[in-house]
């Protein structure tokens, strides 16, 4: 198992250093003309990005003293998402710059005279061919002097086709990546958006219609997003009044004594029926018990496969499936046997892939994050192989199931095409 996971883990690092050696020499290498202080300033970037991004990933997950965590996390995780849109920007340009620079060779400069790419004009006929065979003449003296033809030297050329195109290619990928990165950041920092979904559900008396349930998911407060975030996270919450909450996992990355101080403002969570919190597969890298225990002095209630009977539905919850590695993982049966077939049921549950076990049970409506819609466009395809739900509302037979895309993000702050959200689904009866 060692030595697959050693394997695995070279490969992955051969793949990193081959795809930033091949946008190195595009954006590098092709755009100067020589060794000189730009390409040692370009090549140093493309060696420390690297460096730092490989070095807060083992950081984050090592448990490295925090303040480190905290002084890698910026310039390495920014680091990856400004790699992934230069690599991609690269790689779209490709054919733009073979078609512009398919002309091998420098850009030819005309003497005067003389049009591009003509031949130059044959020297004047000597006067007797005696004379042109004629020995040049030797100097025979140091007064004497030698009257020579001036020799025409081309004029010289600032730049050449191929080096005009590359630099061009390079400033439209540099320009485009740092913008979607910059834009993407400022995105997840500004603080989530709110989202309005109505979800009618059969079982739901009509009493219950437009009941308000705020979902906060993927929060992840860590060594970059800290207690400033959180604050805001809350206060947009709270913005929208809902009759109840539910942060459905994946509320941070670290531990309690690092992260407590950046989880205090949860405790400000207001809701008429109460705040709910089931763990996501991120507690269980940081400690789900300690976490547990820390939401629960904040006010929040944990569903540690468990069950709670609402005015109007039944509210459950189940770990995620991470905590399986530590004995604790998804118990439906406990959570959700034995309760009134006839009441509406709401499950909390991270992942979405949990939404089998839902339907098997008989769960109208699950609530899940997970997947943050894909983060950094196109994850979200590669989140589509992996969820059966990225982001929204899909029925599976007679069951619902909403994905958040999440308020926070993982790794870089940064969201491409996902956009942040609070999502306050409203519940309405089928016969009001």
């Amino acid at each position: 198992m060692v030595i697959v996971f050693v394997l695995v883990a070279l490969a992955v690092l051969a793949a990193v250093v081959a795809l930033h050696h091949y946008v190195w020499r595009r954006l590098v290498r092709d755009t100067t003309r020589a060794p000189g202080p730009a390409r040692r300033a370009g090549t140093a970037l493309f060696v420390a990005g690297p460096l730092l991004m490989v070095a807060a990933l083992v950081a984050e997950r090592s448990g490295a003293p925090f303040w480190l965590q905290r002084t890698l996390a910026w310039p390495g995780f920014l680091w990856m998402a400004l790699a992934l849109y230069l690599l991609l920007t690269t790689v779209a340009v490709e054919p733009v710059r073979w078609w512009a620079g398919r002309r091998r060779g420098p850009v030819a400069s005309a003497a005067p005279g003389q049009e591009t790419g003509t031949s130059p004009a044959p020297a004047p006929a000597t006067a007797s061919a005696s004379a042109s065979q004629k020995p040049p003449a030797v100097p025979t003296s140091a007064t004497d002097t030698v009257v020579t033809e001036p020799l025409v030297t081309p004029p010289p050329q600032d730049f050449s086709r191929r080096l005009f195109v590359s630099r061009v290619a390079g400033g439209v990928v540099a320009g485009v990546a740092v913008g979607t990165v910059g834009w993407g950041t400022y995105g997840v920092l500004r603080g989530p958006r709110v989202k309005r979904v109505t979800v009618p559900l059969a079982k739901l008396p009509r009493a219950a219609h437009g009941y308000r349930i705020a979902v906060v998911s993927d929060i992840h407060l860590g060594p970059v997003l800290g207690r400033d975030f959180a604050q805001r996270v809350v206060d947009t919450v709270n913005s929208t009044q809902p009759d109840l909450i539910a942060v459905v996992g994946d509320l941070v990355d670290g531990s309690v004594k690092n992260l407590g101080p950046a989880a205090a403002p949860l405790a400000g969570l207001k809701a008429r029926h109460g705040s709910y919190f089931v763990t996501g597969n991120h507690e269980y890298f940081s400690g789900a018990a300690q976490w547990v225990a820390e939401v629960r002095t904040l006010g929040l209630h944990p569903l540690e496969n468990a069950r709670t009977e609402m005015p109007y539905f039944d509210l459950a919850g189940v770990n995620d499936l991470q905590g399986e590695s530590e004995g604790q993982g998804p118990d439906f049966a406990k959570a959700l046997d034995g309760r009134d077939p006839a009441r509406a049921c709401v499950l909390l549950a991270h992942q979405p892939v949990q939404i089998h076990e839902a339907v098997r049970h008989a769960v109208d409506l699950q609530l899940s994050g997970h997947t943050h819609g894909g983060q950094l466009w196109p994850g979200n395809l590669i989140a589509a192989a992996a969820n059966p739900t990225v982001a929204g509302l899909e029925r599976y037979g007679d069951t619902q199931l909403y994905v958040s895309r999440g308020a926070g993000a993982w790794g870089p702050p940064t969201r491409v095409d996902a956009p942040s959200d609070v999502t306050v689904i409203e519940l309405a009866a089928m016969s009001a």
